[in-house]
């Protein structure tokens, strides 16, 4: 009980645990801050590669409709409605169900 009293009154331990107290929970680094910057790191490296696959995914698209001219045919077609002189184009687009609000009475 005694060391225990002596450790306490000693003012380096009080400086030292003081110290990890501020670091821990007060400075502008604390351990909350830390947790919330690794996640947005997370976050922004999947996105990252979200991206780098997407880039890829265009290239590849892109070195397609430059070689390939039926596939370039058919991409003016979904992508901008284009149409041969002697055709018609039709677009159907699919309406979603309205959601009828309920009403109290």
């Amino acid at each position: 009980m005694n060391k225990l009293v002596n450790l306490f009154g000693n003012k380096y331990f009080l400086t030292t645990i003081a110290f990890v107290v501020w670091m821990l929970f007060f400075d502008r680094n604390d351990l909350l801050s830390q947790y919330d910057y690794r996640t947005e790191v997370a976050k922004l490296e999947a996105e990252k590669d979200f991206y780098i696959l997407e880039t890829e995914k265009a290239k590849n698209d892109l070195d397609e409709l430059s070689t390939n001219k039926e596939k370039l045919e058919k991409f003016a077609r979904e992508k901008y409605l284009m149409k041969k002189e002697n055709e018609d184009v039709f677009v159907i687009v699919k309406e979603e169900p309205r959601k009828e609000k309920k009403s109290f009475f």
